[in-house]
């Protein structure tokens, strides 16, 4: 008794840290400052990589690698005329799990809008994400579950705060909205689209 207590303690713990970044940017950036500093000295001919410190306003090029194949995916595989939302989770934050299982019970609303997450995580800890917490958005051709292997993501688009993080990006690659943490799943649908 006394070991499963101590295990959903410490779980929770976990679990608040991962989506609320500590409610602080400064935090998040520090950690994201400190993993990349770590991969620079591990290899000294890198020059320096800055982090984004906000939105960028128009879509970068990227790599990011597709979780279940392992092919990589870039800005020119996005299909055109529609609205591309990036979702930046972590597959063990209940915010994001919540997120998913949200949009997925209302993916009909959705089917016309590029939905990508990404994730900085281990891909054996997002391969199962989607039939976990999202049922419903599992094989949509609209929809992918992405490895951002090079943290290109905050190195790129932005470091948020907190987890989920929403980006949208219209048919022309412009940013229309972007927002870190948990919202209401009607104002999320309604960005998405608009």
């Amino acid at each position: 008794m006394k070991f499963l207590i101590t295990s959903i303690a410490i779980s929770t713990c976990a679990l608040f840290n991962a989506c609320q970044s500590n409610n602080n940017a400064g935090n998040a950036q520090h950690a994201a400052t400190h993993h990349v500093d770590q991969q620079q000295a591990a290899s000294t001919s890198q020059p320096s990589v800055p982090l984004a410190k906000e939105p960028t306003k128009q879509l970068p090029d990227f790599k990011f690698y597709k979780v279940k194949s392992g092919i990589g995916f870039t800005n020119e595989d996005i299909p055109a005329n529609r609205n591309t939302v990036f979702i930046l989770f972590d597959p063990s934050c209940g915010h994001c799990q919540q997120e998913t299982g949200l949009l997925a019970k209302n993916y009909e609303k959705l089917k016309d809008v590029n939905l990508y997450f990404i994730s900085m995580n281990d891909p054996s800890l997002m391969a199962s994400f989607l039939e976990t917490f999202g049922k419903e958005l599992v094989d949509k051709p609209n929809v992918e579950v992405l490895y951002d292997r090079n943290q290109e993501f905050i190195q790129k688009f932005h470091v948020p705060a907190q987890f989920p993080a929403n980006y949208i990006y219209g048919a022309n690659g412009a940013l229309k909205s972007s927002w870190d943490g948990e919202k209401n799943i009607d104002f999320v649908i309604a960005e998405f689209i608009k």
